[in-house]
């Protein structure tokens, strides 16, 4: 006869967490004998071992942490469906893990976060700002926004939110210095304002006479670590800067920083969420995933400002 295979598993939780037999033989109302017995079989059944024992007291192994990380996740997702199952609520439950784009995450997706997490109480957020490419997977991230092309995954799902189209500007100040750019191969010759990462090639995206966007180089002057850094050095008359219009607009609009090369401006990078792949959506991704679906589809204008706005330079 087969045995339970979620034996050990609460007690081993129960004492990884206190890293005591004992304290978790208190916390179950067990002896401290049963506790270490009960996980001794599971570190049989799963052929590792998950602690390291002393007379002192315990230590996870390498094992023993990410066996840990995966039972307290799937403990998480348990709470949260019988919570959603028993209150016969549509609302989130249990902790989300967020990653998002510094810039446009604080400006754009941060508002609405902070508004389901009020308007749920059982909802808890854990939210991070990064630009580098999380592994959502290994990482234990429930769920990301990111922009720019995503590769082939088969561990995730992804789905779109629209697309930030970007232009080159700089300041009046900086241009009247250094000369206005006429053609892509200038880009060379100017202070170009680029972000910070490691590996990748320095190059901005440019929209030729056929509609096709190419990647060119530049000549990197300043490199900066997220979206407002990059304009704040712009805004300072550091050089150049490709950035996102729904960043730039209302600074182009007001008259402190003038857009350059706009025959090759107009390049797209899509914006995604991402979850991992499971065979079932937990609740509270899912809610979160709709409320972002619904705000790209009410506020179509959020990631392309420029779509009908004044033009300042009267073209």
């Amino acid at each position: 006869m087969t045995g339970n295979p979620f034996d050990g598993i609460r007690e081993f939780v129960s004492a990884a967490q206190s890293l005591s037999f004992t304290a978790a033989a208190l916390e179950l109302g067990v002896t401290s004998s049963a506790v270490g017995k009960s996980v001794t079989r599971l570190e049989a059944r799963l052929g590792v071992k998950l602690l390291h024992r002393t007379t002192r007291r315990l230590n996870l192994t390498s094992e023993g942490e990410a066996y840990l990380a995966s039972c307290l996740r799937v403990m998480d997702e348990l709470a949260e469906t019988q919570g959603f199952l028993t209150t016969g609520q549509q609302e989130p439950v249990g902790r989300l893990r967020i990653d998002l784009p510094a810039a446009f995450g604080r400006r754009h997706i941060l508002p609405t976060l902070i508004d389901m997490a009020v308007r749920y109480q059982q909802l808890d957020l854990s939210i991070s700002f990064s630009e580098r490419l999380v592994d959502i997977v290994n990482e234990g991230i429930d769920l990301v926004v990111r922009i720019g092309s995503l590769k082939d995954d088969a561990e995730i799902v992804a789905r779109k939110l629209g697309s930030q189209s970007l232009l080159i500007c700089a300041t009046r100040e900086y241009l009247h210095r250094h000369g206005t750019p006429q053609a892509p191969a200038d880009l060379l010759r100017h202070d170009c304002i680029v972000g910070w990462r490691n590996g990748t090639r320095k190059s901005w995206m440019l929209v030729d006479e056929k509609g096709q966007t190419n990647e060119h180089d530049v000549r990197v002057k300043h490199e900066m670590g997220d979206g407002e850094m990059l304009l704040d050095m712009t805004l300072a008359g550091g050089g150049l800067a490709q950035l996102p219009t729904w960043l730039v607009q209302a600074h182009i609009q007001q008259g402190l920083l003038v857009p350059v090369l706009e025959q090759y401006a107009g390049a797209e990078m899509p914006i995604h969420v991402i979850w991992p792949r499971t065979r079932y959506i937990q609740p509270k991704i899912r809610m979160v995933v709709d409320e972002l679906l619904a705000l790209a589809r009410r506020d179509a204008g959020l990631f392309r400002p420029d779509q009908g706005a004044p033009n300042p330079q009267g073209s």
